[in-house]
C-alpha cells in the first residue's frame, strides 16, 4: 500500500539546546517553507497548546514524504517529543508517533502505538489507515482488511475504497480490486489531490501486477500530473520505467533526486545501464550511505541494499542474505521480487525460498513479474 512511503530516517533526532540554535537550513520551497515558519511561530507562541504542535508535526511528515528528505522526519520527532511525556498522550499524538516508527520500518512499535491510540479514540480514521498500511506491508492481509473496513464509515469514500481494494489486490482478488478501483477513481472528482494521487498510484501498481504496462503508464501519468510531489510515486514510477528499459527517462526523472537513497539507487541503475560516467560516483555514494545506515542500526533499507548488491555490485550471495532479512520484516511484491532474483542469481533457490513460496501459496498473491521468476525456478533454469 503506497501509504507506506520511502524514508531515510534512522538516527534519533537532535534536540537543540535553545530555541535560537540553528541546526541546519532547510531548502526553501515557496509556500511550504512559509507555512513551516508560520507553524513554528505558532508553536513558540503557544507552547502549551497541542493543536499547533500537531499541525507542525503533520506538515513535517508531509514534506518528508514529498521530498524523500530524512531531516523532516527528525524535526517531526523533535516537535512531537514533549507531548509524549504526558501521563496520557492524546490519540493523535500516539498516531503520529506510530507514523514515525512506520517510517523507520519499526512496525511492531508502530502497531503498539496505534493500538493504544485506537483504544483511546476508536473512530480515529488516520490510526486505522496507518494500521492497515503496516499490516499490508507485513503480509497480514486479513488483519489489514479489518483495519480498512472502519474507514468506509469514518473517512472520505475514496480513502476507504482504496484501502480495501489495495488489500484485496495482493490477497487473491486482483481482478476484482482493479475493476472496482477503475470505476471509483474517475467518479471521485471532488477528492483531495493527495487522495486521488494515492488512488491512481495504487491503480498503476495493480496494472503492473496484471502485466498491463500501457494501463500502468496511463495511471502513473495521471498521478504525476497532479503536481504534488511524492517520493513514493517517483520511486514506483522509476521502477516501472526500469522494468520497461526506459533508462533515459529514469535519468530525466531522478537526475536531481540524489538525497534519498532509494531514488539515488534507481537513478544509478539507469546510469549503469546507459554506461554513464556518473554511475561510478553514485555507486560509491550508495556504498557509503548503506554502510552508515548499518552503523547506526537502521535496517529499513535492506531491500534496496539487496538490489544494490545484486544489480550494481554483482554480489548475489550477500544480496540474498539481505533479501531474506528484509522479507522477515516486510512482504510487498517488490520485496518478493528481490528475494527471488537474489536466490536465482546465487543458485540457492530451494531452501532459501521456502518461506517466500509458502507465503505466496497461502496469500494467493498475483503478480506477472513474480510469475516469470517463479517459472524459471520451476523449470530449473537457475
Amino acid at each position: 500500500m503506497s501509504v507506506a512511503v520511502f524514508s531515510d530516517v534512522g538516527a534519533q533526532p537532535y534536540l537543540p539546546k535553545t530555541n535560537d540554535e540553528v541546526v541546519e537550513i532547510l531548502p526553501a520551497r515557496g509556500e511550504s517553507w512559509l507555512e513551516i515558519r508560520y507553524l513554528r511561530k505558532q508553536v513558540a507562541a503557544q507552547p502549551n497548546n497541542l493543536e499547533p504542535a500537531l499541525a507542525l508535526v503533520r506538515r513535517y511528515i508531509e514534506l518528508g514524504r514529498a521530498e524523500s528528505d530524512p531531516r523532516y522526519f527528525g524535526y517531526a520527532e523533535a516537535a512531537l517529543a514533549p507531548w509524549l511525556t504526558a501521563a496520557q498522550p492524546s490519540a493523535e499524538v500516539l498516531t503520529l508517533r506510530a507514523t514515525l516508527f512506520q517510517n523507520r520500518h519499526e512496525f511492531p512499535a508502530a502497531l503498539d502505538y496505534l493500538n493504544r491510540a485506537l483504544a483511546r479514540q476508536p473512530r480515529l480514521a488516520q490510526a486505522w489507515l496507518t494500521r492497515a498500511a503496516i499490516l499490508e506491508v507485513q503480509g497480514r492481509y486479513a488483519d489489514a482488511l479489518n483495519s480498512c473496513l472502519p474507514l468506509l464509515k469514518l473517512a472520505e469514500p475514496l480513502i476507504g475504497q482504496v484501502c480495501v481494494n489495495s488489500t484485496l489486490s495482493v490477497s487473491g482478488q486482483l481482478d476484482t480490486a482493479y475493476r472496482q478501483l477503475a470505476q471509483l477513481v474517475p467518479a471521485a472528482e471532488n477528492a483531495e489531490p493527495q487522495d486521488k494521487q494515492w488512488a491512481l498510484t495504487t491503480q498503476a501498481e495493480m496494472a503492473e501486477q496484471m502485466g498491463k504496462a500501457d494501463a500502468a503508464e496511463q495511471y502513473y501519468q495521471q498521478a504525476l500530473q497532479l503536481t504534488r510531489r511524492n517520493g513514493y510515486l517517483l520511486a514506483t514510477y522509476a521502477d516501472y520505467l526500469l522494468e520497461q528499459k526506459r533508462h533515459p527517462e529514469v535519468v530525466a526523472l531522478l537526475g536531481n533526486e540524489t538525497r534519498a537513497d532509494g531514488l539515488l539507487l534507481r537513478l544509478t541503475l539507469a546510469e549503469q545501464a546507459l554506461q554513464l560516467p556518473t554511475a561510478n560516483a553514485h555507486i560509491d555514494a550508495l556504498t557509503a550511505r548503506f554502510a552508515a545506515s548499518r552503523m547506526r542500526g537502521d535496517t529499513s533499507h535492506q531491500g534496496d541494499e539487496a538490489r544494490f548488491l545484486l544489480h550494481l555490485l554483482n554480489q548475489p550471495e550477500p544480496a540474498l542474505a539481505l533479501a531474506q532479512a528484509n522479507w522477515a520484516v516486510q512482504r510487498e511484491p517488490r520485496d518478493a521480487r528481490i528475494f527471488l532474483e537474489s536466490a536465482l542469481a546465487s543458485g540457492k533457490t530451494q531452501q532459501a525460498l521456502q518461506p517466500l513460496l509458502a507465503f505466496l501459496a497461502q496469500s494467493k498473491l498475483q503478480d506477472a513479474r513474480l510469475q516469470i521468476l517463479l517459472e524459471q525456478i520451476k523449470g530449473g533454469r537457475v
